[in-house]
């Protein structure tokens, strides 16, 4: 029943691979996590288990998913009145050919950063998220060393998003160490957000079954992978936690419950115009680097872009994570899709590959390496956004963000292999 064979051995070469590359990339290589690294994994593989065999656990997950879903719908609500069928909704004034091009990401996620910011204001005011933060930091403090304020981030960031999570700190985020910056980011950039779940599992579903679960559970144990890399990377220090004592109360106030609703959705348009405006510039960059190589491919008589490229490189990557050597190319290139445009971009290239034309364990374990926001647009969402939260540390957020691309990358592919050495008849529900 548990067998253990020879992919779930190359799985175990992924694992390896990647955790020796974040330690060759540490701040400090003396102060490895060992404890961590190990509790992680192990948590990392009894999730996918307790997922995929427990009913009552995933109908639960699966609760907390329309619960954001339902977040998203009102903020739709929203979105149509003033944009009307721009937004999206059922009733277009002409007929629909391509009825997932209604997805457009300025109607659909940002707004709910506004929501987002609102709400987290609010509850900041009714002094609601101040509870939470210290019962977080009961649990999280004693399973993974994190400290109340990032531990409610890192959790809702698994459902709200990279930029959307920290909004619900922003009140500590001046006197988090720089290891908890740093994981923040990465943790952002190693999930996906609850809005997008959706559209993923839509992409997905006719090419792999049980779609919608294994993209839920794909963003959901990311995230202690998302720690671990940033742990290796940027060590603890909790002598210097310890030091930086929190005053909740102090660093943000309203005046009223409206007062906090307003300057909320400010801040929060702030967030979007930043973010919108980056990723125009980020991925324009891009498709101007693949004109220039392909042009350059012309004369030499060979098709070149930055994703080809990638995929070259990335194609060992995908075999040591558990895919099949006669996938590994096909798969590098989606990693590759995936790192240099979207995820987005990715699921859509995997979703028009024919059931057929790739192994269905592949395509599971692609799920979940894709399944997350480490993208070069990603660096520039993260720049904009928190250079309204926490402008004060601007500087040190832009010396750290490509690297915590890379270890949000990685931590997807950490997850994949995790899953890769799991007995394959628990993946085929």
């Amino acid at each position: 029943m548990f067998g253990f064979g020879l992919e779930n051995a190359q799985s175990l070469v992924g694992v390896a691979a990647i955790l020796a590359i974040c330690w060759a990339a540490s701040e400090n290589r003396g102060r490895f996590p060992w404890k961590l690294a190990i509790g992680v994994m192990a948590v990392q593989g009894l999730l996918v288990l307790a997922l995929f065999g427990l009913p009552a656990l995933r109908a639960g997950l699966e609760g907390v998913g329309v619960a954001v879903d339902g977040l998203a719908t009102s903020t739709q609500a929203g979105v149509a009145f003033v944009f009307g069928f721009l937004a999206g909704t059922p009733n277009q004034p002409y007929a629909l050919t391509d009825p997932g091009s209604l997805f457009v990401f300025a109607f659909r996620v940002l707004p709910v950063i506004l929501v987002v910011c609102a709400l987290a204001a609010l509850l900041w005011h009714w002094k609601i998220l101040v509870w939470i933060t210290q019962g977080f930091g009961i649990v999280f403090e004693r399973t993974m060393g994190l400290r109340g304020p990032p531990a409610l981030a890192t959790a809702a960031t698994v459902f709200m998003g990279q930029v959307e999570g920290p909004i619900f700190i922003r009140s500590y985020l001046p006197s988090l160490s720089r290891s908890e910056l740093f994981m923040l980011i990465t943790v952002g950039m190693a999930c996906v957000s609850g809005s997008t779940m959706v559209a993923y599992a839509t992409i997905l579903k006719d090419v792999l079954p049980g779609a919608a679960a294994h993209v839920l559970t794909a963003s959901i144990v990311s995230a202690p992978a998302g720690v671990l890399l940033a742990r290796i990377i940027v060590p603890r220090d909790a002598a210097i936690e310890e030091a930086q004592a929190y005053d909740p109360l102090a660093a943000k106030k309203y005046d009223s419950s409206i007062d906090a609703l307003i300057k909320g959705t400010t801040d929060g348009l702030q967030i979007v115009m930043n973010v919108g405006a980056t990723l125009i510039v980020f991925v324009a960059l891009v498709a101007m680097l693949n004109k220039i190589l392909g042009s350059v491919g012309d004369l030499v008589g060979y098709k070149l872009s930055v994703e080809a490229g990638l995929g070259v490189i990335f194609a060992p990557l995908a075999w040591a994570i558990g895919v099949p050597w006669h996938d590994a190319p096909v798969a590098g290139s989606l990693l590759g899709v995936k790192l240099v445009l979207t995820e987005f971009t990715a699921f859509i290239t995997m979703g028009g590959i024919p059931v057929d034309a790739m192994d269905p364990r592949s395509r599971v374990l692609m799920t979940y390496a894709l399944c997350g926001f480490a993208n070069v647009a990603s660096v520039g969402i993260n720049l904009a956004g928190f250079s309204v939260l926490v402008p004060e540390r601007r500087n040190e957020i832009v010396g750290m963000v490509w690297k915590a691309m890379m270890a949000g990358f990685l931590a997807t592919c950490l997850t994949a292999s995790i899953v890769g050495l799991l007995p394959a008849a628990q993946l085929a529900s």
